[in-house]
């Protein structure tokens, strides 16, 4: 069967070519086409447009970029007609992968999407839109279940990909003091900085979580280096004595002792590597954003750690919050309070219960090409 795969960044690369190598286990005669990265391309088939030519984010970069983003578009749909796949699987990517779903439903072509938009936290209406324009949804959230069950739209919970990579998880570094060795830093205990993947995150949260370390000299405090971001940049906003450890944030997350962790993806692979941390979200133009948060954040909470507890396990900073006073009250709180420490930890031993199975992947691609299978039958 032919497959046509959109994803527009690289984490939705590195979920589609997960979800690519298990649709070629259960069909032996699988064949891809898609918009992606290298990871993809490892797993075969014909690239259309890499993610590097589609990956815009922010109100800034999409208007200066419109122009490609239309000829991208353009390009997706011409070649989606031409394929004629059997399915079209889209990953998260909403803004452009949506507009596709409607073009695909238009001319009769089934849809999957796999990993849900965050339609719940920013942008509800856009769940009417999906009932209407995607046959399969396959989360990976276990409370987006319910949150589509209000607009009458069954999905297909598979697992969370992130739980399975941190399964799969093996240090390189055996012991703590053979880490730190490796990278150059002292025995004073870590406390990681991870201040997001995008130039403007790192921007705005880093001085201020780095001017926290003034405050913990008994600690040293490391930058996990996000991928795509050159030290350059890194070293134009920090202390040049600050270390900063690239490609190996998981590493560095399983020898620390708390985190500072920008909203994000980030804030789960810390609650699963049992890392007890504080969350913030800051961005330009915040005044705008704090002023409306109520009436544009869906839900109480940002973090995927407390919304996927349904409760306030870590602490969250949000916009004018972010301050040295309150990081500095909240990393005291989870370097010195060990009662507060076990709690946060007993608390990820449970959402990582509430979130295994026997693969996101494997599933998502089973149920894929079973119901490609019951189609043509």
């Amino acid at each position: 069967m032919k497959y046509f795969i959109i994803a527009g960044e690289p984490s939705g690369d590195m979920h589609a070519a997960a979800l690519m190598k298990e649709i070629k286990v259960l069909d032996a005669k699988a064949m891809f086409v898609y918009m992606g990265g290298d990871l993809m391309a490892e797993q075969g088939g014909q690239m259309i447009v890499h993610y590097r030519e589609m990956a815009f984010m922010g109100l800034l970069p999409v208007i200066m970029n419109i122009g490609k983003i239309n000829r991208n578009l353009k390009q997706a749909k011409k070649e989606l007609l031409k394929a004629k796949p059997d399915v079209l699987i889209l990953i998260d990517y909403p803004g452009f992968n949506l507009r596709m779903a409607r073009f695909a439903k238009e001319n009769n072509i089934k849809t999957a999407y796999y990993i849900s938009p965050k339609v719940w936290a920013w942008n509800t209406k856009r769940a009417t839109k999906i009932k209407a324009f995607v046959d399969n949804m396959y989360t990976i959230l276990p409370f987006e279940t319910e949150f589509y069950n209000k607009y009458n739209y069954n999905v297909h919970y598979v697992g969370n990909p992130v739980c399975d990579i941190i399964n799969g998880f093996k240090p390189e570094c055996l012991d703590e003091k053979t880490f730190k060795e490796k990278h150059r830093l002292n025995e004073k205990p870590i406390i990681a900085m991870l201040a997001g993947s995008r130039k403007h995150e790192i921007k705005s949260l880093l001085p201020v979580m780095e001017k926290s370390a003034r405050l913990f000299p008994d600690y040293q405090f490391v930058v996990a280096g996000a991928p795509g971001i050159e030290p350059e940049f890194y070293r134009s906003i920090l202390n040049p004595t600050t270390k900063i450890v690239y490609g190996k944030t998981y590493e560095l997350l399983k020898y620390s002792k708390a985190a500072l962790v920008t909203s994000g993806t980030a804030t789960l692979e810390t609650a699963l590597l049992k890392v007890p941390q504080l969350v913030c979200y800051k961005m330009g133009m915040g005044f705008i954003l704090q002023f409306f948060r109520k009436l544009i954040l869906k839900t109480p909470w940002f973090s995927l750690v407390n919304l996927i507890a349904g409760k306030e396990v870590v602490k969250e900073f949000f916009q004018s919050e972010v301050t040295l006073r309150n990081l500095e009250k909240e990393l005291r709180r989870i370097t010195g309070d060990e009662k507060y420490r076990k709690i946060m930890i007993d608390e990820y031993s449970k959402i990582e219960q509430k979130l295994k199975t026997n693969g996101a992947a494997r599933n998502a691609a089973q149920m894929i090409v079973e119901s490609l299978k019951a189609d043509n039958k």
